[in-house]
């Protein structure tokens, strides 16, 4: 067992005995409480003895780390970017994407503080109960379990769509091909989930590190046949491109709307303390993964959408086909301008493994907060049942069931309702941030109220309190505005209305839901918050120190990761 793992001999200070619950492991039954205790409103928010017990720690730094890249790097950034650069213009979309990686920034930072102070399944859904508010772990979490349950037949409709740009063979054979391994790699031990995502992680860099220097290359004129272009596109026709309006409040919405398009290309890097409690000495591994996951996004995110302002035209008309595979890649655009062949493969190949990646981290993210719902038992007891190697098999063969829902892409009238479905919880990133930054705002505020210094927190930045705030304004604006297009003249369209505001009702209902008509909780108060319990079992459960990296011939390229 781990060094960092808490046992059941722990001391309790300040905290009662907690939550008693049946759980299930492969040799039948148990009986489980809370490491740290609890009481009536914190059962179960420190690490529990069951996940402690029945969870396997399996991922190791390089691995959450790129299963953060991994969620960050997709079609938003192979496929999406020319949809910015039309909507934006080069530098609007520069400065959206830029503006959202400050948001970005803050929400991991955020995320990493509270996280290693308490590195639970679930990550901030239970975070939130033991913040804020019960009911709002409850809402939250289950919106989170909802938009995975569809996210994943999504991926795998979009991978259907993937081939077809090299074949016509029926899309139900590569439906239930991407169903059984996606499976296959879910009940797996969770490190071979984590080998799968690394390995995928490290193409989808290699992949955008060789379009950035393309790019640049056909830029500056270094293919034959092709003109130097260098800055052009940014003087005709022009930096900004107006939308909806004219003039400079046309450019100012522009940039507003490749900002909100941006939020739903960096989704996934919250995702990468879902497992803390499976991960290898998580309060130095999380925080140190939300920090170098941070700049390798931002600096891949704002080098690309750069390059394609460049060697790209905003009034392109190219950029605005929608074909759910290669050939709307502003990139594969300049190469068959150029007459390369290879790339327009080359990128539908990755960008399927990275459809299939989101595929996996979706089943990942949506099992193990079910299973955290169940320890709070805001899910069924049923959901507790873990296989011998630490995999909640029951929660993945829950979320397997919906992934025939992938079928429904097969009848274009069936897929009209499915995609309706999916676009529910379109706004659930922006939700999850606010979630993030509110907890983490949270937990500053009942630190000042109780005189503990943040010094003592295991992972803290003196600029978070003021930076956590300030972005939870920023997505709550974006939230909220996301779907302002709609209600412009002639602008209306009930599929953009949906995705961009029917979750809000969704999680409130389920928030009003169990907090005044089943369970009637409180919210939290800040001074009898256990956070220097929580604080003494940090320093009665030091992780061990660092491994130094050592001298091999790998270690060049581990820049890629550490």
């Amino acid at each position: 067992m781990e060094h960092q793992h808490h046992n059941a001999s722990s001391p309790k200070p300040h905290l009662d005995v907690g939550v008693d619950t049946t759980i299930y492991g492969a040799d039948g039954p148990h009986h489980a409480h809370s490491i740290y205790g609890g009481d009536h409103e914190h059962d179960g928010d420190f690490l529990t003895e069951l996940e402690n017990n029945r969870l396997q720690r399996g991922l190791h730094q390089r691995h959450i780390q790129m299963i953060a890249i991994a969620g960050a790097i997709g079609t938003g950034l192979f496929l999406g970017l020319g949809s910015s650069i039309q909507t934006g213009g080069p530098l609007g979309a520069l400065l959206g994407y830029a503006t959202v990686g400050l948001i970005v920034c803050a929400v991991q930072f955020a995320l990493g503080e509270v996280a290693a102070l308490l590195p639970v399944t679930g990550s901030f859904v239970r975070h939130a109960e033991f913040l804020v508010d019960p009911a709002l772990g409850f809402a939250i979490g289950w919106n989170i379990v909802y938009g995975n349950l569809l996210s994943v037949p999504a991926e795998i409709s979009a991978i259907c769509v993937l081939f077809q740009y090299w074949t016509d063979i029926n899309s139900a054979l590569f439906i239930c091909i991407f169903i059984l391994i996606t499976f296959l790699v879910g009940i797996s031990f969770v490190g071979i989930y984590g080998e799968v995502e690394f390995w995928f992680a490290v193409l989808k860099i290699l992949l955008v590190i060789f379009l950035i220097i393309f790019g640049l290359v056909v830029d500056l004129g270094g293919v034959p046949g092709v003109d130097r272009i260098g800055f052009r596109y940014w003087k005709n026709p022009g930096p900004f491109v107006e939308h909806i309006a004219t003039g400079r409040w046309g450019e100012f919405l522009g940039y507003w709307s490749v900002m909100t398009s941006a939020v739903f290309s960096f989704a996934g890097v919250e995702s990468l303390a879902m497992a803390a409690a499976e991960t290898h000495n998580p309060r130095r591994n999380i925080p140190k993964a939300c920090k170098k996951v941070f700049a390798r996004v931002l600096i891949f995110y704002v080098l690309a959408v750069l390059i394609v302002g460049m060697i790209v035209s905003s009034a392109d008309p190219r950029l605005g086909e929608y074909t759910g595979n290669a050939a709307m890649s502003p990139f594969v655009i300049v190469a068959s301008s150029a007459g390369i062949r290879a790339i327009p493969s080359i990128v539908n190949a990755v960008v399927i493994t990275s459809a299939w990646s989101s595929s996996n981290q979706a089943l990942l993210s949506g099992t193990r907060v079910l299973y955290g719902l169940a320890i709070k038992r805001q899910a069924p007891a049923i959901f507790l049942r873990t296989t011998s190697w630490g995999v909640p098999y029951v929660c993945v063969c829950f979320n397997t069931c919906f992934m025939f829902l992938a079928f429904m892409s097969l009848s274009s009238s069936a897929m009209t309702v499915f995609y309706w479905l999916v676009d529910l919880t379109a706004a659930g990133v922006l939700v999850s941030w606010s979630c993030i930054l509110f907890n983490h705002t949270r937990l500053c505020a009942a630190m000042r109220k109780q005189g503990i210094s943040r010094r003592e927190l295991p992972f803290y930045n003196s600029w978070t309190q003021y930076s956590s705030p300030a972005a939870l304004v920023m997505c709550q604006v974006i939230l909220w505005t996301g779907g302002f297009s709609v209600f412009t003249k002639g602008g209306w369209d009930a599929a953009t209305f949906v995705s961009a505001y029917l979750d809000i009702p969704l999680v409130t209902a389920a928030f009003l839901l169990w907090k005044f008509v089943i369970k009637k909780t409180k919210v939290v108060d800040l001074s009898t918050l256990p956070i220097r319990a929580a604080l003494d079992q940090v320093a009665a459960n030091p992780e061990p120190p660092e491994e130094e990296l050592g001298k091999n011939r790998w270690r060049f390229a581990r820049f890629l990761w550490d």
